[in-house]
Protein backbone atom coordinates (compact mmCIF):
# COMPACT_ATOMS: atom_id res chain seq x y z
CA UNK A 1 0.00 0.00 0.00
CA UNK A 2 2.69 2.45 0.62
CA UNK A 3 4.54 2.08 -2.16
CA UNK A 4 1.61 2.63 -4.23
CA UNK A 5 1.02 5.35 -2.31
CA UNK A 6 4.53 6.62 -2.76
CA UNK A 7 4.17 6.11 -6.85
CA UNK A 8 1.02 7.97 -6.95
CA UNK A 9 2.32 11.33 -4.72
CA UNK A 10 6.03 10.80 -7.36
CA UNK A 11 3.54 10.78 -10.43
CA UNK A 12 1.65 13.97 -8.94
CA UNK A 13 4.44 15.68 -8.39
CA UNK A 14 6.23 14.81 -11.29
CA UNK A 15 2.62 16.65 -13.13
CA UNK A 16 2.78 19.12 -11.13
CA UNK A 17 6.63 20.19 -12.07
CA UNK A 18 6.00 19.93 -15.91
CA UNK A 19 3.05 22.36 -15.69
CA UNK A 20 5.49 24.33 -14.11
CA UNK A 21 8.23 23.99 -16.58
CA UNK A 22 5.35 25.03 -19.29
CA UNK A 23 5.12 28.04 -17.92
CA UNK A 24 8.86 28.95 -17.49
CA UNK A 25 9.29 28.27 -21.00
CA UNK A 26 6.82 30.96 -22.00
CA UNK A 27 8.53 33.36 -19.78
CA UNK A 28 11.95 32.51 -18.47
CA UNK A 29 15.02 33.94 -20.90
CA UNK A 30 17.32 31.44 -22.94
CA UNK A 31 20.38 31.73 -20.92
CA UNK A 32 23.28 32.13 -23.31
CA UNK A 33 26.10 30.09 -21.10
CA UNK A 34 24.43 27.40 -19.60
CA UNK A 35 25.22 24.50 -21.56
CA UNK A 36 23.34 21.33 -20.28
CA UNK A 37 24.72 17.50 -20.83
CA UNK A 38 22.96 14.03 -20.20
CA UNK A 39 23.96 10.65 -20.64
CA UNK A 40 21.99 7.12 -21.26
CA UNK A 41 18.74 9.22 -19.72
CA UNK A 42 20.89 10.41 -16.49
CA UNK A 43 22.04 6.80 -15.26
CA UNK A 44 25.72 7.46 -15.89
CA UNK A 45 28.95 9.67 -16.91
CA UNK A 46 29.77 8.31 -20.20
CA UNK A 47 30.00 8.06 -23.79
CA UNK A 48 30.34 11.52 -26.27
CA UNK A 49 28.45 13.92 -23.64
CA UNK A 50 31.83 12.91 -21.40
CA UNK A 51 34.09 13.26 -24.00
CA UNK A 52 32.78 16.87 -24.54
CA UNK A 53 33.04 18.22 -21.74
CA UNK A 54 36.05 16.87 -20.72
CA UNK A 55 37.69 18.60 -23.44
CA UNK A 56 36.01 21.73 -22.62
CA UNK A 57 37.15 21.71 -19.43
CA UNK A 58 40.63 21.20 -20.68
CA UNK A 59 40.27 24.10 -22.34
CA UNK A 60 38.55 25.85 -19.40
CA UNK A 61 35.72 26.46 -21.05
CA UNK A 62 33.74 25.06 -17.58
CA UNK A 63 34.77 28.32 -16.00
CA UNK A 64 33.32 30.24 -19.10
CA UNK A 65 30.09 28.82 -19.02
CA UNK A 66 28.00 27.77 -16.67
CA UNK A 67 27.35 23.62 -17.49
CA UNK A 68 25.24 21.15 -15.99
CA UNK A 69 24.80 17.73 -16.24
CA UNK A 70 21.98 15.69 -15.56
CA UNK A 71 22.40 12.67 -13.63
CA UNK A 72 19.52 10.06 -11.87
CA UNK A 73 21.21 9.83 -8.96
CA UNK A 74 23.66 13.71 -8.47
CA UNK A 75 27.40 12.41 -6.83
CA UNK A 76 29.47 11.08 -9.67
CA UNK A 77 33.52 11.83 -8.97
CA UNK A 78 33.78 14.22 -12.19
CA UNK A 79 36.10 16.96 -13.37
CA UNK A 80 35.69 20.87 -13.43
CA UNK A 81 33.25 22.91 -12.55
CA UNK A 82 29.78 21.46 -13.91
CA UNK A 83 26.73 21.66 -11.46
CA UNK A 84 25.14 18.34 -11.17
CA UNK A 85 21.28 18.14 -10.94
CA UNK A 86 18.55 15.55 -10.17
CA UNK A 87 16.47 14.23 -13.20
CA UNK A 88 12.60 15.13 -12.91
CA UNK A 89 13.29 17.76 -10.65
CA UNK A 90 12.54 21.36 -10.14
CA UNK A 91 16.26 22.27 -10.94
CA UNK A 92 16.18 20.45 -13.92
CA UNK A 93 13.16 21.82 -15.24
CA UNK A 94 14.60 25.52 -14.57
CA UNK A 95 18.03 24.74 -16.61
CA UNK A 96 16.00 22.60 -19.38
CA UNK A 97 13.79 25.95 -19.70
CA UNK A 98 17.03 28.37 -19.68
CA UNK A 99 19.88 26.67 -21.54
CA UNK A 100 21.20 27.73 -24.85
CA UNK A 101 22.97 24.39 -25.55
CA UNK A 102 21.44 20.44 -25.19
CA UNK A 103 23.82 17.53 -25.20
CA UNK A 104 22.50 14.32 -25.18
CA UNK A 105 23.23 10.85 -26.43
CA UNK A 106 19.71 9.52 -26.05
CA UNK A 107 16.02 9.87 -26.61
CA UNK A 108 14.89 12.93 -24.38
CA UNK A 109 11.45 12.67 -22.33
CA UNK A 110 7.89 13.66 -24.39
CA UNK A 111 7.64 16.38 -21.75
CA UNK A 112 10.80 18.68 -22.82
CA UNK A 113 10.37 21.40 -24.97
CA UNK A 114 12.57 22.59 -27.51
CA UNK A 115 13.12 26.70 -27.69
CA UNK A 116 14.31 28.23 -30.99
CA UNK A 117 17.06 29.85 -29.55
CA UNK A 118 18.38 26.38 -28.29
CA UNK A 119 21.08 24.52 -29.93
CA UNK A 120 20.28 20.69 -29.32
CA UNK A 121 23.06 18.46 -30.36
CA UNK A 122 22.23 14.71 -30.36
CA UNK A 123 25.32 12.65 -30.17
CA UNK A 124 23.84 9.24 -30.28
CA UNK A 125 25.86 6.11 -29.19
CA UNK A 126 26.79 3.68 -32.18
CA UNK A 127 27.66 3.13 -35.63
CA UNK A 128 24.78 0.59 -36.06
CA UNK A 129 24.57 -3.06 -37.26
CA UNK A 130 21.20 -3.87 -35.40
CA UNK A 131 18.13 -2.10 -36.85
CA UNK A 132 16.75 1.06 -35.26
CA UNK A 133 13.55 2.77 -35.00
CA UNK A 134 11.86 3.46 -38.03
CA UNK A 135 13.42 0.34 -39.81
CA UNK A 136 12.61 -2.15 -37.13
CA UNK A 137 10.24 -4.62 -38.46
CA UNK A 138 9.19 -6.08 -35.03
CA UNK A 139 9.21 -5.55 -31.55
CA UNK A 140 9.64 -6.93 -28.71
CA UNK A 141 11.43 -5.11 -25.52
CA UNK A 142 11.00 -3.85 -22.25
CA UNK A 143 7.98 -1.23 -21.94
CA UNK A 144 7.03 -1.45 -25.50
CA UNK A 145 4.60 -3.20 -27.41
CA UNK A 146 2.82 -1.32 -30.37
CA UNK A 147 4.96 -0.80 -33.30
CA UNK A 148 3.28 1.93 -34.98
CA UNK A 149 3.39 3.88 -31.43
CA UNK A 150 6.95 3.51 -30.99
CA UNK A 151 7.83 4.66 -34.16
CA UNK A 152 5.74 7.74 -34.28
CA UNK A 153 7.13 8.65 -30.95
CA UNK A 154 11.04 8.27 -32.49
CA UNK A 155 9.58 10.46 -35.25
CA UNK A 156 8.36 13.03 -32.86
CA UNK A 157 11.81 13.02 -31.01
CA UNK A 158 14.18 13.29 -33.83
CA UNK A 159 12.12 16.42 -35.51
CA UNK A 160 13.66 17.92 -32.47
CA UNK A 161 17.09 17.30 -33.21
CA UNK A 162 19.12 20.22 -34.47
CA UNK A 163 22.26 18.25 -34.92
CA UNK A 164 23.10 14.70 -35.34
CA UNK A 165 26.72 13.17 -35.07
CA UNK A 166 27.98 10.40 -37.26
CA UNK A 167 30.76 8.25 -37.16
CA UNK A 168 30.40 7.50 -40.93
CA UNK A 169 29.53 7.78 -43.86
CA UNK A 170 26.97 4.55 -43.61
CA UNK A 171 25.86 6.20 -40.05
CA UNK A 172 24.90 9.13 -42.14
CA UNK A 173 22.39 7.58 -44.91
CA UNK A 174 21.43 4.75 -42.41
CA UNK A 175 20.47 7.72 -39.34
CA UNK A 176 18.58 10.18 -42.11
CA UNK A 177 16.12 6.94 -43.20
CA UNK A 178 15.70 4.73 -39.65
CA UNK A 179 15.03 8.40 -37.79
CA UNK A 180 13.43 10.46 -40.30
CA UNK A 181 16.23 12.69 -39.75
CA UNK A 182 16.55 16.28 -42.01
CA UNK A 183 19.03 18.63 -40.34
CA UNK A 184 22.54 18.98 -39.88
CA UNK A 185 24.35 16.11 -39.79
CA UNK A 186 27.50 16.04 -38.26
CA UNK A 187 29.54 13.51 -40.01
CA UNK A 188 32.50 14.03 -37.80
CA UNK A 189 33.55 10.61 -35.49
CA UNK A 190 32.70 10.43 -32.24
CA UNK A 191 33.67 12.41 -29.52
CA UNK A 192 34.18 9.43 -27.36
CA UNK A 193 36.68 7.96 -29.61
CA UNK A 194 39.32 10.61 -29.69
CA UNK A 195 41.11 8.78 -26.58
CA UNK A 196 41.35 5.71 -28.70
CA UNK A 197 43.38 8.12 -31.28
CA UNK A 198 45.34 9.95 -29.04
CA UNK A 199 45.53 7.63 -25.70
CA UNK A 200 46.93 4.70 -27.98
CA UNK A 201 50.01 4.43 -26.32
CA UNK A 202 51.83 2.29 -23.63
CA UNK A 203 52.70 4.63 -20.66
CA UNK A 204 49.28 5.15 -20.95
CA UNK A 205 48.04 1.69 -20.93
CA UNK A 206 50.07 0.82 -18.58
CA UNK A 207 48.66 3.59 -16.37
CA UNK A 208 44.91 2.90 -17.30
CA UNK A 209 45.99 -1.08 -16.04
CA UNK A 210 47.41 0.14 -12.44
CA UNK A 211 44.31 2.13 -12.35
CA UNK A 212 41.65 -1.02 -12.75
CA UNK A 213 44.14 -3.20 -11.52
CA UNK A 214 44.99 -5.59 -14.40
CA UNK A 215 47.86 -7.64 -14.33
CA UNK A 216 50.43 -6.84 -16.82
CA UNK A 217 51.60 -10.40 -17.03
CA UNK A 218 48.66 -11.93 -19.15
CA UNK A 219 46.95 -11.09 -21.95
CA UNK A 220 43.79 -8.73 -21.82
CA UNK A 221 40.17 -9.91 -23.28
CA UNK A 222 37.62 -7.80 -23.31
CA UNK A 223 33.92 -8.88 -23.57
CA UNK A 224 31.59 -6.36 -24.17
CA UNK A 225 28.22 -7.70 -25.68
CA UNK A 226 24.58 -6.01 -26.36
CA UNK A 227 21.96 -6.55 -24.52
CA UNK A 228 18.55 -8.42 -25.77
CA UNK A 229 15.26 -6.49 -26.07
CA UNK A 230 13.48 -9.82 -25.13
CA UNK A 231 15.13 -10.68 -22.06
CA UNK A 232 14.23 -8.27 -19.29
CA UNK A 233 12.68 -8.49 -15.97
CA UNK A 234 10.54 -5.26 -15.95
CA UNK A 235 9.95 -2.12 -17.93
CA UNK A 236 13.36 -0.92 -18.26
CA UNK A 237 15.53 -3.14 -16.97
CA UNK A 238 17.69 -5.76 -18.82
CA UNK A 239 19.51 -9.56 -18.16
CA UNK A 240 22.57 -10.28 -18.82
CA UNK A 241 22.11 -12.61 -21.62
CA UNK A 242 25.06 -14.76 -22.75
CA UNK A 243 26.06 -18.57 -23.44
CA UNK A 244 29.45 -17.99 -22.66
CA UNK A 245 30.82 -20.78 -20.37
CA UNK A 246 33.04 -19.08 -18.47
CA UNK A 247 34.07 -21.96 -16.47
CA UNK A 248 34.99 -23.69 -19.35
CA UNK A 249 36.98 -20.38 -20.69
CA UNK A 250 38.92 -20.29 -17.68
CA UNK A 251 40.53 -23.73 -17.57
CA UNK A 252 41.04 -23.12 -21.42
CA UNK A 253 42.51 -19.31 -21.34
CA UNK A 254 43.58 -18.36 -17.61
CA UNK A 255 46.91 -19.30 -18.17
CA UNK A 256 48.25 -16.96 -20.80
CA UNK A 257 44.64 -14.31 -20.41
CA UNK A 258 42.49 -12.82 -17.89
CA UNK A 259 38.56 -11.58 -19.34
CA UNK A 260 37.16 -8.18 -18.64
CA UNK A 261 33.90 -8.74 -18.98
CA UNK A 262 31.34 -4.94 -19.63
CA UNK A 263 28.05 -4.92 -19.13
CA UNK A 264 25.63 -2.74 -21.37
CA UNK A 265 24.75 0.23 -19.62
CA UNK A 266 20.88 -1.09 -20.23
CA UNK A 267 22.10 -3.97 -18.41
CA UNK A 268 20.66 -4.36 -14.60
CA UNK A 269 22.06 -7.74 -13.45
CA UNK A 270 25.13 -7.69 -10.49
CA UNK A 271 26.81 -11.35 -11.72
CA UNK A 272 27.83 -13.70 -9.01
CA UNK A 273 31.84 -14.28 -10.51
CA UNK A 274 32.32 -17.04 -7.29
CA UNK A 275 35.01 -19.41 -8.76
CA UNK A 276 36.04 -16.81 -11.67
CA UNK A 277 38.88 -14.71 -9.32
CA UNK A 278 42.02 -13.64 -11.60
CA UNK A 279 40.07 -14.61 -14.56
CA UNK A 280 37.29 -12.36 -14.77
CA UNK A 281 37.70 -9.02 -14.00
CA UNK A 282 33.82 -7.39 -13.87
CA UNK A 283 33.22 -3.70 -14.54
CA UNK A 284 29.79 -2.21 -13.75
CA UNK A 285 26.97 -0.90 -16.81
CA UNK A 286 27.97 2.31 -15.54
CA UNK A 287 31.91 2.15 -16.72
CA UNK A 288 32.83 4.05 -19.57
CA UNK A 289 34.42 1.33 -22.02
CA UNK A 290 37.34 3.58 -24.19
CA UNK A 291 39.63 2.74 -21.49
CA UNK A 292 38.43 -0.52 -21.24
CA UNK A 293 39.29 -0.74 -25.12
CA UNK A 294 42.54 0.74 -24.61
CA UNK A 295 44.11 -1.88 -21.66
CA UNK A 296 42.65 -5.06 -23.82
CA UNK A 297 44.52 -7.09 -26.00
CA UNK A 298 41.67 -8.18 -28.33
CA UNK A 299 37.75 -7.87 -28.28
CA UNK A 300 34.79 -10.41 -27.86
CA UNK A 301 31.40 -9.09 -28.88
CA UNK A 302 28.42 -10.14 -30.86
CA UNK A 303 26.30 -7.24 -32.00
CA UNK A 304 27.16 -4.33 -30.60
CA UNK A 305 28.23 -1.18 -31.46
CA UNK A 306 31.90 -1.50 -30.04
CA UNK A 307 32.98 -3.16 -32.71
CA UNK A 308 32.93 -0.44 -34.70
CA UNK A 309 34.94 1.70 -32.28
CA UNK A 310 37.41 -0.71 -30.90
CA UNK A 311 38.20 -1.18 -34.92
CA UNK A 312 39.97 2.34 -34.27
CA UNK A 313 42.80 -0.27 -32.54
CA UNK A 314 43.26 -2.35 -35.34
CA UNK A 315 43.09 -5.23 -32.88
CA UNK A 316 41.54 -8.69 -33.10
CA UNK A 317 37.92 -9.09 -32.89
CA UNK A 318 35.72 -12.19 -32.23
CA UNK A 319 32.35 -12.68 -32.16
CA UNK A 320 30.35 -15.01 -30.02
CA UNK A 321 27.09 -15.14 -32.05
CA UNK A 322 25.62 -18.28 -30.22
CA UNK A 323 21.83 -16.76 -31.22
CA UNK A 324 22.93 -14.69 -34.70
CA UNK A 325 19.97 -16.68 -36.36
CA UNK A 326 17.30 -15.60 -33.99
CA UNK A 327 18.48 -12.19 -32.99
CA UNK A 328 19.03 -11.27 -37.28
CA UNK A 329 15.19 -12.87 -38.14
CA UNK A 330 13.21 -12.44 -34.73
CA UNK A 331 14.52 -9.75 -32.93
CA UNK A 332 15.98 -6.70 -34.63
CA UNK A 333 17.64 -7.69 -37.86
CA UNK A 334 20.85 -6.40 -39.83
CA UNK A 335 21.62 -3.57 -41.99
CA UNK A 336 24.60 -5.44 -43.39
CA UNK A 337 25.96 -8.92 -43.71
CA UNK A 338 27.70 -9.56 -40.45
CA UNK A 339 29.11 -12.75 -41.61
CA UNK A 340 30.34 -11.66 -44.45
CA UNK A 341 31.67 -7.82 -43.20
CA UNK A 342 33.02 -8.59 -39.72
CA UNK A 343 36.83 -8.75 -39.82
CA UNK A 344 37.08 -11.31 -37.60
CA UNK A 345 35.82 -15.33 -36.74
CA UNK A 346 32.64 -15.82 -35.84
CA UNK A 347 31.67 -18.70 -32.72
CA UNK A 348 28.47 -20.32 -32.25
CA UNK A 349 30.28 -22.11 -28.80
CA UNK A 350 32.11 -21.38 -26.19
CA UNK A 351 34.31 -24.08 -27.40
CA UNK A 352 34.69 -22.80 -31.22
CA UNK A 353 35.34 -19.46 -29.69
CA UNK A 354 38.43 -20.98 -27.63
CA UNK A 355 39.62 -22.65 -30.53
CA UNK A 356 39.20 -18.73 -32.43
CA UNK A 357 41.32 -17.11 -30.07
CA UNK A 358 43.99 -20.10 -29.73
CA UNK A 359 44.54 -20.52 -33.79
CA UNK A 360 43.89 -17.09 -34.59
CA UNK A 361 45.99 -15.42 -37.65
CA UNK A 362 46.18 -12.14 -38.22
CA UNK A 363 46.96 -12.26 -41.88
CA UNK A 364 44.13 -13.66 -42.45
CA UNK A 365 41.66 -11.17 -41.74
CA UNK A 366 44.30 -8.00 -42.99
CA UNK A 367 42.21 -7.22 -46.22
CA UNK A 368 38.73 -7.60 -44.60
CA UNK A 369 39.86 -5.43 -41.54
CA UNK A 370 41.27 -2.92 -44.16
CA UNK A 371 38.12 -2.62 -45.78
CA UNK A 372 35.96 -3.04 -42.30
CA UNK A 373 37.76 0.08 -41.41
CA UNK A 374 37.79 2.37 -44.58
CA UNK A 375 33.83 1.94 -44.18
CA UNK A 376 33.43 2.68 -40.81
CA UNK A 377 36.28 4.55 -39.15
CA UNK A 378 37.32 6.40 -42.21
CA UNK A 379 36.04 9.88 -40.23
CA UNK A 380 37.53 9.39 -36.78
CA UNK A 381 40.83 11.66 -36.48
CA UNK A 382 41.04 12.48 -32.58
CA UNK A 383 39.62 15.69 -32.93
CA UNK A 384 35.39 15.03 -33.25
CA UNK A 385 34.95 16.77 -29.71
CA UNK A 386 36.82 19.73 -30.64
CA UNK A 387 34.46 20.07 -33.89
CA UNK A 388 31.63 19.50 -31.34
CA UNK A 389 33.16 22.58 -29.06
CA UNK A 390 33.37 24.74 -32.41
CA UNK A 391 29.80 24.24 -33.39
CA UNK A 392 28.87 25.36 -29.67
CA UNK A 393 30.80 28.16 -29.41
CA UNK A 394 29.90 29.73 -32.58
CA UNK A 395 26.28 28.72 -31.91
CA UNK A 396 26.33 30.61 -28.86
CA UNK A 397 28.16 34.02 -30.29
CA UNK A 398 26.30 34.30 -33.45
CA UNK A 399 22.88 32.47 -32.11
Amino acid sequence: MKTKLKKFIKKCLKKILVSIYRGMVKVLPVSKDVILFESNLGRNYTGNPKAIYERMVELGLDKKYRIVWIFSHPGEKIPGNAKQIKRVRFRYFYYCAIAKVWILDCRHPRFLIKRPENLYIQTWHGTPLKKLALDMEVIDMGGVKDIEHYRNEFRKNSSVWDCLISQNHFSSETFRRCFDFKKKMLEIGYPRNDILINGNKKEFIDQLKRKYNIPMDKKVILYAPTWRDNEYYDDKRYKFATALDFKQAKEALSDEYIMIVKYHYLIADRVDWTGMEGFVYSFPAEQEISELYLISDMLITDYSSVMFDYSLLKRPMFFFAYDLENYRENLRGFYFDMLEEVPGPISMTTKQLIQDIKQYDATKWEEKYKAYSNKFNHVDDGKASLHVIELIENHIKNG
